[in-house]
């Protein structure tokens, strides 16, 4: 069974702008128990993200976001297979990804929504190859 992001995705997503400060985001996080949020442009395209652990170093509360947000973002369409953000996930060490429709944000997909899978029981380990029980049989 293909799953796709926008069946495990986080879609109330709460978004900041470049500008807002980073005590504000900081609130905001807090205010509402999540650890990032994607950084958007006036047009609801992504522009960065901000961790929670972006905020843990002595910061100017009054400073921008936009002179800490991470400008790499990586996204993925909402009718993407989880496969897909997984592995971006895995290949660039990272914890979400944000999801996009028409280049837009429309939620978040964490790699605590992608263990959904796996305690749903829709994803099942393949068991590893067995070795010949041949005798004599090498390969070469």
């Amino acid at each position: 069974m293909n799953v796709k992001v926008e069946d495990l995705m986080t879609r109330s997503v709460i978004t900041a702008t470049p500008h807002q400060s980073i005590e504000h985001v900081r609130n905001m996080l807090g205010r509402n128990s999540i650890s990032a949020v994607p950084v958007v442009d006036s047009a609801g395209h992504p522009v960065g993200i901000v961790s929670a652990t972006d905020l843990v170093h002595d910061l100017k509360p009054g400073a921008p976001i936009s002179q800490i947000m991470t400008e790499k973002v990586y996204t993925v369409p909402l009718y993407d297979d989880t496969s897909i953000a997984a592995r971006i996930m895995r290949n660039h060490n990272i914890h979400r990804v944000v999801v996009t429709h028409e280049q837009k944000v429309v939620g978040v997909l964490s790699a605590f929504d992608l263990l959904k899978l796996v305690e749903s029981h829709r994803y099942v380990a393949k068991n590893a190859p067995t070795p010949s029980k041949r005798k004599g049989s090498k390969r070469r």
